[in-house]
């Protein structure tokens, strides 16, 4: 197993992050990996993708956002969560020069990296990939907060649970169909935002999140050979 090396992270003059970089000797990518609302970098999913990844000849470099790092539960303005995307994503860069950049992260840590993309395009970035993209509240179905992902010009993966209530299929798949060939849909029968399935399925979570990544990998590869 490859171990995650710790990194600091400027976000600017006065905040810095830690992160996570995870990078096997065949890496071939390095897809630059944010965390979700509620739970940091360390996170149990994140650090199975991180690792997982490793197996796949992907590099990662997950980071936290600064109120995480804080110990804070509100998670930080979108201009400083903006800022901390691009820190990271010039971390990376950094650190792996060679390398082809991939960015975007579970759920609010996707969003962010998009809404980062939609306002300046990310150096050195080919593609975004959302491990179960936020598209609206739960229980209140709009596709308003994707509107910014039609100003951004790379190409975009979306990996949903079908039984997802933070992006139900009938407002995430006519988004995606709008976004044309930009956008490839990933829909993972019986999984929640979490990429839970439930037990009666006869899957284990493992299972799914390895079918996941394996078409996560495939997807990269793609993107990168198109260049």
């Amino acid at each position: 197993m490859n171990d995650a090396k710790p990194v600091i992270i400027a976000v600017n003059d006065d905040v810095r992050v830690s992160g996570l970089l995870q990078a096997p000797t065949n890496a071939r990518a390095c897809y630059v990996l944010a965390h979700g609302a509620g739970a940091g970098m360390t996170h149990a999913f994140m650090a199975a993708v991180s690792t997982e990844l490793v197996a796949h000849g992907i590099a990662t470099l997950r980071y936290q956002f600064p109120y995480m790092e804080k110990g804070s539960k509100r998670p930080d303005p979108p201009k400083l969560a903006h800022a901390a995307v691009r820190a990271a994503v010039a971390e990376a860069a950094r650190l792996l020069p060679t390398l082809p950049l991939i960015a975007g992260g579970k759920s609010f840590g996707g969003r962010m990296t998009s809404q980062a993309q939609a306002a300046a395009a990310l150096p050195g970035v080919r593609g975004l990939v959302f491990l179960g993209f936020p598209l609206h509240p739960a229980g209140r179905p709009s596709n308003e907060r994707g509107d910014h992902l039609f100003d951004v010009q790379i190409p975009m993966l979306f990996l949903q649970g079908s039984r997802d209530q933070l992006a139900m299929l009938d407002q995430i798949e006519p988004l995606c169909k709008a976004l044309g060939r930009r956008a490839t849909l990933i829909v993972v029968p019986d999984a929640d935002h979490s990429f839970h399935v439930p037990a009666k399925t006869g899957r284990k979570d493992a299972q799914v999140r390895s079918e996941l990544l394996d078409r996560l990998a495939a997807w990269i590869d793609g993107v990168i050979a198109a260049k």
